[in-house]
């Protein structure tokens, strides 16, 4: 536990050799991550739900676990699939030895308000009545069951999906999406020694053995929320940075008007919508989380850059003959972004 009675800046301090040894944590069970590691590291401190996105058998739920581990606080995980309704987070009934029906809480709620990390894996399974439940419990970190309502304060919600499989899986909704502070894409280490660990190393093997040797509680989880507030106050952005962020914005929802031009594509007609204040709001605050990290109390364009892909692009809803090109079109959009908006 953190010393209140310090000073802010010293609690701070603090604070930010205690992310440093999260990533450590969470780096020792998955190797050659450091970078989708750094952005769950700021989206914990930007108090933000992730979704992330990869091929089969990447590492997904490895980090997951190992984030839920370091984090501590309880921890619930669901498995999406096509059946699935919305009452299946909240409760389950069963017939029990005598006979008689009864109702227990479900994962959600099983935990009661400590609920720290709550993990849905596969969320493209689902159907839309269960990303409808989860939207407000994302957005508003509460749930009413049994004649009355639940609170969350300390609840962050992680998913992943797998970007192959089409299948019987339901697109997340617009408003579901816009939920998530980040969508971050995971493919597998390009570094040779974390291949050759991963695929020779017995203890990479064992998933369940591997997450039980990490160190728990490295994050004191019911004091993150404070910490975040104070960073949030603490990180100052300058007059040219707010200009900056704005130029970005306007660029990525009208990249014609901003002179954008990628070969093969109607600029004009790229983009339908998105990318609202809500997620601009979104992407300086965790901007100012990575400067924290930095070990800055002031925002610099490469803040704003470090974070603009996986909290933007998401956000940006393309006219339906490009969706499905997605994946190669959005990166190349952002780039184009930085490339037209000055830095200050």
């Amino acid at each position: 536990m953190m010393n209140q009675f310090r000073s802010g800046d010293a609690i701070l301090t603090d604070w930010r050799e205690a992310a440093g040894r999260f990533e450590t944590t969470v780096g020792a069970a998955v190797l050659g991550q450091a970078r989708a590691i750094r952005l769950l590291t700021i989206a914990l401190f930007a108090r933000g739900h992730v979704l992330l996105e990869g091929d089969v058998g990447v590492g997904k739920t490895t980090l997951l676990r190992a984030v839920a581990r370091a984090v501590g606080g309880a921890y619930a995980r669901v498995e999406g699939t096509v059946d699935m309704m919305p009452t299946d987070l909240v409760y389950h009934t069963y017939l029990a030895e005598d006979g008689r029906p009864r109702v227990e809480p479900g994962p959600v709620l099983r935990q009661s308000e400590d609920l720290s990390i709550f993990f849905f894996n596969e969320i493209n399974r689902a159907r839309p009545q269960v990303h409808a439940l989860l939207l407000r419990l994302m957005a508003e970190r509460t749930l009413t069951a049994f004649n009355r309502e639940y609170r969350f304060p300390n609840l962050q919600v992680f998913a992943d999906r797998n970007r192959v499989e089409r299948e019987e899986t339901f697109e997340l909704p617009a408003a579901a999406r816009d939920r998530f502070l980040m969508e971050i894409g995971l493919e597998a280490p390009r570094d040779a020694e974390a291949r050759r660990a991963l695929v020779f190393d017995p203890r990479f093997h064992d998933t369940d053995a591997l997450i039980a040797g990490l160190d728990g509680d490295v994050l004191d989880h019911a004091a993150l929320a404070g910490i975040a507030a104070a960073i949030q106050h603490g990180i100052q952005a300058s007059p040219a940075i707010e200009a900056y962020v704005i130029g970005l914005w306007e660029a990525l929802v009208r990249p014609a008007q901003a002179g954008i031009r990628l070969p093969g594509l109607d600029m004009e007609g790229l983009v339908q919508g998105g990318a609202s204040p809500r997620g601009v709001a979104f992407l300086v605050r965790a901007a100012r989380v990575r400067a924290w990290l930095e070990g800055r109390d002031w925002m610099v364009p490469e803040d704003v850059r470090a974070v603009f892909p996986e909290v933007m692009a998401h956000r940006v809803f393309l006219e339906p003959i490009y969706e499905l090109r997605r994946a190669a079109i959005m990166p190349e959009l952002c780039r184009a972004v930085f490339e037209i908006v000055p830095a200050p």
